[in-house]
């Protein structure tokens, strides 16, 4: 028969399950009337053999059906769900590996209850429908989830980053110039860097760069500061250095292929920001700064632009050493975006670490609370814009203590104009979960100078009364307050 893909295999092995559960045979029955073994027969039911045509036609005669109707990749109506599953190949897409998952053991799980394991992946799928879900949306999560598994910190790529600096001679002072990295690019691994190589394409004007990978040409958009530029710079080398094959040829992902791409761009990324960051250096930064007894915000923005970094690079790499070098694992990280032109705030990066911390993205267009420090940092950017300021940061910290839960948490944001996109400014976030040790990691937790909010996540969804920063009514709290009244009465009404 040839090798079977493994999709043909779990169909075989459902059709044979479902066929001989239908006649009632068990597997022994089964097994010695098609004069084969039991494990043999389970190891087929389980997706993990596909047996040679003698095998098939035993097992047909048995089975009371044809040769062509079990070996057709047909499912019948009761399976159809999990059709669908296989047919747009998505469980070949999931990284199981990546989570320590045999494909073999979903096989079984949809083997052992093809019909409630179908029913799930109907409904599934039906809400990735009406959600307009794509692939990119699962692989994304994905891999939110495989970072926060390993708290966003890799030694492997630690050990390549140092092994790379020692390799080519990169100098220990931090910053370096662009031009350092873009020599090795152009001269070790023969690229083509073109400036403002994006000029004559006004599709293209939002992205950084782009990778023509024939002719190993790297546009770069003429907007970006030098040290975006070097940044880039960096993930094309960490492509390189960590081997990666698969990879998107822009500088942020558009459309994934396949969960690989994704994955080996986060790679490409943590790669630059610790070259560009390097690790023991900063670490040191992190707990000085942690040892001061107030909170001071220049300090803050100061190891930011001691390493010439961006705000992203900055949080990423907080993101890498608070966890494994501070015993931070409570944190989480959001970069909202500010629509400037259509006043929409979203979120459009995060990364939750240790547990699924509030805010978080929704795709159900509400209005993000106005009282979390990202987006108040954002609307005081936007007033002094319209005011005629050129601002290149702001700076904030907040106690933001969730209504309803004993949640507080301890942020700072960073808010600035976008570039090369002048219609948006962002704000990044980290937010640390306050303990009863936190401060002894950070001295000036209860600086005075710290406010202090209560917050929700949407203000459709936030119990807070007369609330000044309310932008529309909470709507959903209203319809459960509706929803309460209407079942208390029916309460009422069965107990007379």
């Amino acid at each position: 028969m040839g090798t079977k893909s493994q999709n043909a295999k779990i169909i075989f092995g459902l059709k044979v399950k479902q066929l001989r559960q239908g006649k009632g045979l068990s597997f022994s029955d089964l097994a010695k009337a098609a004069n084969m073994s039991v494990s043999y027969l389970n190891e087929i039911e389980k997706g993990k053999k596909y047996p040679k045509a003698d095998k098939i036609n035993a097992l047909a005669g048995v089975l009371g059906v044809s040769f062509d109707d079990l070996t057709s990749p047909e499912l019948d109506k009761s399976l159809a769900p999990v059709s669908e599953l296989l047919k747009s190949n998505f469980l070949n897409e999931l990284p199981l590996d990546l989570f320590g998952i045999e494909l073999a053991k979903v096989v079984e799980i949809i083997a052992n209850a093809p019909a409630k394991v179908g029913a799930f992946i109907s409904t599934l799928l039906e809400l990735s429908r009406n959600y307009a879900l794509k692939e990119e949306n699962f692989y994304f999560g994905a891999l939110r989830s495989f970072l926060e598994l390993h708290n966003n910190y890799f030694q492997e790529i630690e050990d390549k980053v140092s092994h790379f600096t020692s390799l080519y001679y990169i100098p220990d002072e931090r910053p370096f110039s662009a031009s350092v990295l873009q020599q090795l690019l152009e001269e070790r691994f023969g690229y083509q860097v073109i400036e403002n190589g994006l000029e004559g394409f006004p599709e293209m004007q939002n992205l950084r760069s782009v990778f023509v990978p024939g002719k190993k040409q790297l546009l770069l958009n003429k907007n970006l500061s030098e040290m975006q530029r070097s940044f880039q710079f960096g993930k094309e080398l960490g492509f390189h250095s960590l081997e990666l094959k698969e990879r998107a040829n822009t500088s942020s992902l558009l459309r994934s292929r396949v969960f690989e791409e994704v994955l080996n761009h986060s790679k490409a990324t943590y790669f630059s920001v610790a070259l560009h960051l390097p690790l023991h250096p900063f670490i040191a930064d992190i707990k000085d700064f942690f040892d001061r007894t107030t909170w001071d915000p220049n300090a803050f923005l100061g190891i930011m632009q001691k390493y010439k970094a961006t705000p992203e690079m900055f949080y990423h790499r907080l993101t890498n050493v608070l966890p494994e070098f501070f015993g931070l694992p409570k944190l989480f990280f959001l970069r909202f975006r500010h629509d400037i032109v259509q006043d929409i705030y979203e979120i459009d990066k995060e990364l939750h670490l240790d547990s699924r911390h509030q805010p978080h993205s929704n795709g159900l267009s509400e209005h993000y609370c106005r009282r979390w420090v990202s987006t108040s940092l954002l609307m005081d950017l936007r007033v002094q814009q319209k005011g005629g300021a050129q601002i290149s940061h702001l700076v904030a910290a907040q106690r933001s203590s969730y209504i309803g839960t004993d949640d507080e948490y301890l942020c700072f944001t960073i808010a600035r104009p976008t570039y090369p996109n002048p219609n948006h400014n962002v704000s990044v976030t980290i937010g640390i979960v306050v303990t009863e040790d936190l401060k002894e990691k950070i001295a000036f937790l209860d600086d005075p100078a710290i406010s202090h909010r209560e917050v929700h996540t949407t203000c459709e969804r936030c119990p807070i009364v007369d609330c000044k920063e309310r932008v529309v009514a909470p709507k959903v709290i209203q319809r459960k307050e509706k929803l309460r009244a209407i079942q208390q009465r029916l309460n009422d009404l069965s107990s007379n």
